[in-house]
């Protein structure tokens, strides 16, 4: 069974007051994409998937061992993302995505390693201290029941199908990054 870790990163970030995109806002040494890239790269899955969209992240890619696709529908919500990571995926032949948000730099490669080996289900969700998060783990059997546009990922389809989806748990946390704020609570700089 092969399987890809989907790292989305397409997203505008229009919620992070800044002249610096938020994928490009620093906590330490390394931007917050940084942080979220190295450890989908840790996990050592198969193939590494990074879509794009809204902010050029090409700098940051440079002799990683990724495949990076431009989703032009971006504005279109995260679930064009995710078709996008999807669609490479299944044209590398993959049986399985394990995706994540590159804004939560707190998911360690130990969820992903977990989410990606939970295959009792469709889907494997990964759970913080009782709380759904990410990353997700779809078998190919579920991608043609994701949507394919909208503000939702897998997140609609775990809720229409609950029947489908494993829970579980992992360290490390699911905090995102939408704001300043919650790049100063991590203590990094905008």
């Amino acid at each position: 069974m092969t399987t890809a870790g989907v790292l989305l990163a397409a997203g505008a970030g229009s919620r992070f007051a800044s002249d610096t995109h938020k994928l490009l806002a620093r906590i330490g040494d390394r931007t917050v994409f940084e942080h979220a890239l190295e450890t989908v790269l840790a996990a050592g899955f198969d193939q590494v998937v990074v879509v794009t969209g809204a902010v050029d992240l090409d700098e940051l890619l440079v002799g990683r061992p990724v495949e990076r696709v431009v989703n032009e529908r971006w504005a279109d919500g995260i679930a064009t993302s995710v078709q996008a990571g999807v669609t490479v995926a299944q044209a590398a032949g993959c049986d399985a995505v394990v995706v994540g948000l590159a804004d939560q730099p707190g998911i360690t490669a130990d969820a992903w390693r977990a989410v990606a080996s939970a295959d009792a289900t469709p889907i494997a969700v990964a759970t913080y201290d009782g709380r759904r998060g990410n990353p997700v783990r779809l078998a190919a059997e579920a991608w043609p029941l994701l949507p394919t546009d909208g503000d939702e990922g897998a997140r609609v389809l775990m809720r229409d199908h609950p029947d489908l989806v494993t829970e579980v748990p992992c360290s490390g946390t699911a905090f995102d990054i939408d704001t300043t704020d919650d790049l100063r609570q991590l203590g990094g700089t905008p």
